[in-house]
């Protein structure tokens, strides 16, 4: 039982984030800039967003807890979630435009000319996104697990990204190809979203709660009350920096500063002790074993919404609706992104998995030649 609550904390606060993910990328789409800015629904869905580390924290312990932990496991996953990362670049991107559905008041928000050019949609189709940062983080995962299994490493190159980020931040050497690697460290445009500086910190911060975790006997109570603990001393002093100087410790949220970096691992893994509290106290009930179901499809289902919302411009428009609508289509594309997943990819997955059960069975019963 103690396994099963820690693990279905984390699957609760993962399911959680995945789905307040397409909360945040509806307003970013289809809100208006008043609507953004200067509202409430703005405003409460912008908090919702800082959730997005539980998601990475989650993903820390998750690989550490795992059997498939090796260099080379670790190198495979990264370059198949690279792919994915990719992929969903060029469905949500690069194919509504060569199509021509995107309307011409997104390729302006970039500073560019309708219509894009080959260089708009290279630049499009190699946007850092958060499987951009799973990938890379992936690698680096497997060579720390690999030669080290002290908790505190983990620890201390987190620390040591925190600090030092907003002094490497867009630091360039301009050959092609590597620029872009540099970008996808440490850049400071808005060609990629989540840097692995500093956004690997949070990773291996659940990293180091997963070892953590595995030297206390695999504790419930022994991971989730030091998460408490830490997180309320992160919130605490990393929100004192951002007091102290709010450009430079938070500056805006996908270049965080030290503070900035800090406060948010605080405040998320308090968030995981919630998820741990209401795992512990509330009786298994529908609603979650709903976000164990996104859990365990979060990254499918992070690529499905992010396609679906960005080929709705076609018909929808970019930045268009105010408060009610932007209520409206929520709820729309939550269910329409669930619907995907449901009846497309888990039937397509279920026929695949049926197909190669008949011929595993075959091999089990063959009967060794004499």
């Amino acid at each position: 039982m103690k396994t099963q609550n820690r693990i279905l904390a984390i699957d609760l606060a993962r399911g959680v984030s995945v789905l307040m993910v397409i909360i945040v990328h509806t307003l970013w789409i289809y809100g208006d800039i008043p609507t953004q800015s200067e509202t409430w629904l703005g405003t409460a869905i912008h908090f919702i967003g800082k959730g997005t580390p539980m998601f990475l924290i989650a993903m820390g312990v998750s690989f550490t807890l795992s059997r498939n932990r090796s260099i080379v496991l670790s190198i495979k996953r990264a370059f198949y979630i690279l792919a994915v990362g990719y992929l969903m670049n060029f469905l949500k991107f690069v194919l509504p435009v060569l199509i021509g559905t995107v309307p011409d008041n997104f390729i302006e928000a970039y500073g560019w000319t309708a219509p894009a050019t080959l260089e708009n949609m290279v630049y499009m189709f190699s946007t850092g996104d958060i499987l951009q940062l799973a990938g890379v983080s992936l690698l680096f995962m497997g060579i720390i697990n690999h030669f080290s299994k002290n908790k505190y490493v983990p620890l201390l190159i987190a620390l040591f990204i925190a600090v030092l980020t907003k002094e490497v931040h867009g630091f360039q050497i301009e050959i092609a190809g590597v620029s872009y690697l540099l970008d996808l460290l440490w850049g400071a445009g808005w060609n990629v979203y989540f840097a692995v500086f500093p956004w690997f910190s949070f990773i291996l911060i659940g990293m180091f709660f997963g070892m953590w975790y595995k030297e206390g006997n695999k504790s419930n109570n022994y991971l989730f009350s030091r998460m408490l603990i830490s997180g309320i001393i992160l919130m605490i002093v990393g929100g004192g920096l951002c007091y102290y100087n709010f450009e430079y410790h938070f500056g805006d949220y996908f270049h965080l500063g030290p503070g900035g970096t800090l406060y948010l691992a605080g405040f998320n893994l308090v968030l995981m002790w919630l998820a741990y509290q209401l795992v512990t106290r509330v009786k298994e009930n529908s609603i979650f074993k709903f976000f164990y179901y996104c859990s365990k499809r979060v990254t499918t289902i992070y690529v499905i919404q992010w396609v679906l919302i960005c080929w709705g411009m076609g018909i929808l428009g970019y930045q268009q609706f105010g408060i009610t609508g932007v209520l409206l289509l929520i709820p729309f594309y939550i269910l329409l992104t669930l619907a995907v997943q449901k009846f497309g990819l888990d039937k397509l997955f279920a026929t695949r998995k049926s197909k190669k059960q008949p011929r595993i069975a075959k091999k089990q019963m063959a009967i060794p030649k004499t």
